[in-house]
Parts: C-alpha cells; sequence; structure tokens
C-alpha cells in the first residue's frame, strides 16, 4: 500500500504539467529538452504450455490437479517509466502492473521496479536514495558478481528488474594516460522487517509444519570500483552485511576490434552453505568455507550482420548432478505416495524445496549460453529471428528458443517464441513440467 501511495503521488506529479497545456503556439523552447520525460510499455502476452505429464516437476505442481495436456495463459503487462529534472535533482520511476489469467484463474500484481531521487552537485559525484537497480557485471545470460541485483532470466536476459531499496554515491574522476577513468560506487542497503529488502537474501526454505525464519533489522554495504584501463573496462566490486555472507567479485570487458568484444566475471562467497535433500526426503547440509563462481564470454557481429554470443557459467553454488538426480527420485517417491494413500506430505515438501531451489531457472554447476541473431536477412527489412539455446553440461539436456522478431509498424514491437526442452529423465530440461511452450509478445511502446 504504502508503495502504490508512493506511485500515485509520483504519477500525478508528472502528469500536472501536461494537464495545464495550453492551445498550441510555436515557440522556440519547444525545441529545448523538456525537464520531464513519461513514456512505457502496454503488452499483451499469451502463451501456449505443452505439459509433461511424466516430468518430475509436472507432479509438483499438478499433483491434486487435472489440467489436460495443455494449458493457456493470458498476460497483459503495463510498464511505466517518467523522470523530473531540475536543477542538480533527478527523480526516475519505473513501475510495472500484471494482470495475468492461468489455469487458475485470474490475478494481478503492481510492483514499483525502481523509483530514487539522484543529486548531481559536480560532473564527480551523483548522489542516488531510493529503489533501484545497480546492473553490475558484464554477462549477458549471467552475472555472478551482480550481489545486490535479482537474477537475470538466461532465456529472456534483457527483461527489466525489480531493484532493491538504497542509498548510493557515485565518485567518478577522468585522468590522461593509461587509466582514463575511475569511479568509486558505496552502496548501503538497509533491511528492515519484510517491508524493506525483506527478500534481499533471495528465498527461504520453508518447509510444510516449520515456522518460517523471523525477518530482523539489518545493514549491508556493498561497493564498487571501475576502472577503463588501457581501454579494458575492470570493476572490482563487494558485499558484506548481515543478510547474506560477504563475498568479493572482478568482471572484465574489452574490445578486441570493433566487432569482437570479450568479458567475464569471477565471484567468491565465503561461508556459503547449501540445504539439499536425499532420495528419502532427508534434508542435508554442506558448509564451504568459500564457493567460486564465474563467467567467461564473447560477442561478436559478423560481416553480414549476424550477432554471436556465447558464454560459459560455473558456479559452485549450484547443485550437483547427483543432488538433482536424488530431488527427482524424491518427487517420484513422493507423488506415488499421494496418489496409493492420499497422503500428500512428501509431495508438498518437494514443493517446498521447489521454490527458490531445484526449481529455479540454472540451478545446477555447468551452463552454456549461446544465442544468434541476424538482422533483416534477405532484405527484410526491421526483421530479425534468432535462436537461443541454454546448455546443462553437468546432464546434457538444453533448451532451444528460436524466435521472430517485427518491429516496422511505429511503437509496436511483435515477438513470436517457441521454447523447446530437452533432457532424459531425472535432467534439468528433461524433468521441466513443458515438453514445449509457444509465446506471442505484442508490445507497444508510448
Amino acid at each position: 500500500m504504502k508503495e502504490a501511495a508512493t506511485l500515485l503521488i509520483l504519477l500525478l506529479f508528472f502528469l500536472c504539467p501536461l494537464a495545464r497545456a495550453e492551445e498550441y503556439k510555436f515557440e522556440p523552447s519547444e525545441i529545448e529538452k523538456k525537464p520531464y520525460h513519461l513514456g512505457g510499455f502496454g503488452e499483451f502476452r499469451p502463451v501456449l504450455n505443452v505439459l509433461d505429464k511424466s516430468a518430475a516437476l509436472y507432479k509438483v505442481n499438478f499433483y491434486n490437479q487435472n489440467v489436460g495436456d495443455t494449458t493457456k495463459e493470458y498476460n497483459f503487462r503495463l510498464q511505466l517509466e517518467g523522470s523530473y529534472e531540475e536543477g542538480i535533482a533527478r527523480l526516475f520511476m519505473r513501475m510495472n502492473q500484471d494482470v495475468n489469467n492461468t489455469y487458475q484463474g485470474w490475478s494481478s500484481d503492481g510492483t514499483l521496479y525502481e523509483g530514487f531521487l539522484s543529486l548531481k552537485p559536480s560532473n564527480s559525484w551523483v548522489i542516488d536514495i531510493g529503489k533501484r537497480t545497480f546492473k553490475w557485471g558484464k554477462g549477458y545470460a549471467w552475472n555472478p558478481v551482480a550481489f545486490i541485483d535479482r537474477p537475470k532470466d538466461p532465456t529472456d536476459p534483457e527483461l527489466a528488474l525489480e531493484g532493491f531499496w538504497a542509498g548510493s554515491i557515485d565518485y567518478i574522476r577522468s585522468f590522461e594516460g593509461p587509466l582514463k577513468t575511475f569511479s568509486f560506487t558505496p552502496v548501503l542497503l538497509p533491511v528492515i522487517n519484510d517491508e524493506i529488502n525483506g527478500d534481499i537474501a533471495g528465498p527461504q526454505l520453508n518447509l510444510p509444519g516449520t515456522k518460517p525464519p523471523s525477518a530482523s533489522n539489518q545493514i549491508n554495504m556493498a561497493g564498487r570500483f571501475y576502472f577503463l584501463l588501457y581501454d579494458t573496462d575492470i570493476d572490482l566490486i563487494f558485499f558484506t552485511g548481515g543478510s547474506k555472507t560477504t563475498r568479493y567479485g572482478v568482471d572484465f570487458s574489452r574490445n578486441i576490434s570493433t566487432s569482437l568484444e570479450v568479458h567475464g566475471e569471477l565471484a567468491l562467497i565465503e561461508d556459503f552453505q547449501k540445504t539439499f535433500i536425499d532420495q528419502n526426503g532427508n534434508l542435508q547440509t554442506s558448509n564451504y568455507d568459500h564457493v567460486w563462481s564465474y563467467l567467461l564470454g564473447i560477442r561478436y557481429l559478423s560481416p553480414k550482420l549476424t550477432t554471436y554470443i556465447l558464454e560459459y557459467y560455473r558456479n559452485e553454488a549450484g547443485f550437483t548432478k547427483n543432488e538433482v538426480q536424488d530431488f527427482f527420485s524424491f518427487v517420484n517417491k513422493g507423488y506415488s505416495t499421494y496418489l496409493s494413500t492420499g497422503n500428500a506430505a512428501l509431495i508438498q515438501k518437494a514443493s517446498a524445496l521447489t521454490q527458490g531451489n531445484f526449481g529455479k531457472s540454472t540451478p545446477m554447476q555447468d551452463y552454456l549460453y549461446l544465442r544468434l541473431s541476424q538482422q533483416e536477412p534477405f532484405d527484410i527489412l526491421y526483421f530479425t529471428p534468432a535462436i537461443t539455446s541454454v546448455v546443462n553440461l553437468n546432464d546434457q539436456s538444453f533448451q532451444l528458443i528460436p524466435e521472430l522478431l517485427y518491429t516496422g509498424i511505429t511503437n509496436l514491437e511483435l515477438r513470436f517464441r517457441t521454447y523447446f526442452l530437452v533432457g532424459k529423465g531425472n535432467s534439468e530440461f528433461g524433468e521441466k513440467p513443458n515438453d514445449y511452450r509457444i509465446e506471442i509478445r505484442a508490445r507497444y511502446y508510448f
């Protein structure tokens, strides 16, 4: 409710200058930059899911329901963003309103993605206070060093993400010589019960019959040192506080030529604890002094305007092949127990472990990402076909996503996608609830 009230005030603040508009009369000042901006998009995204009834995650999601061989979704989204500048101050807002119709019925959700005040007293100093995303890291599909951002969806990594409430300062300085630019960004992230950054530590493991851990007030601190050194972008990053264990990261990006860019990230997480389950449903915990994750990638634009993005992602914090197979065995055991006795305790326990754990995007340790997109093939203007693949190197399962994108109508973007999930039993993509899905997205910008 507090966020909704804030959004209403912001929208009124943005719209008031428009409401006072008078009869049109040309003035030279009209070509000057306006202090305010209001825009966004409206989106309609229907989806058809073709289900795999033998898959473990189908059993977790639909064990007590009969939804047939397919499910349909009708998703509507309105994203608004606006800004207002006055002197050294800039106010920015981005919000989403989603309305969805699925097999469970209608639902709606409004979320403030970003809303912050930015002060720029000089070219070297910027102060931001509010809710924002930081977009740390150089990877396209994954960002292991993005300690204070929510994880991307590697199948659609350009989607906007919800930020966290924070206060930050940017100090920027330019030089002559090999070091061209240096900046330092310290960030404070408070946690106040469940209302302010209550989920910064990620999803909690709350099993049926257990009491969720109580939220407590915490102060977290993160920082980034940026260097443009010998035409290479380099970041040194850290996070420490009460919500997560201390972690450190480094990333880089460099253009080898005008058409080839290389990038990478390396993250170290201290005092890491991993909770998993054996095939009998017993919770197991492994403690590590530290775990590493890293990413290496390239982006190449060919003379024929084909863009190639290739990334390898290693995450020691992820689940091993045996741990995931034990989880799937437990799901099948719980589902069989439910069918024979009606007792849902085991399958509900598996469902709790799925949320934010075994069921999240890329939960295992080794992945390969490949995307190829071709700009205007056969001289078809405004048309871009592409194909994306996310491969689990631990179990050789993969996801293949061909798509067609057309932008030839002013302000309108049309995208058609099909998701094919391929893998044997007890593999990540083989045990997803879908065999494939078809998605159309119509997005109108204003």
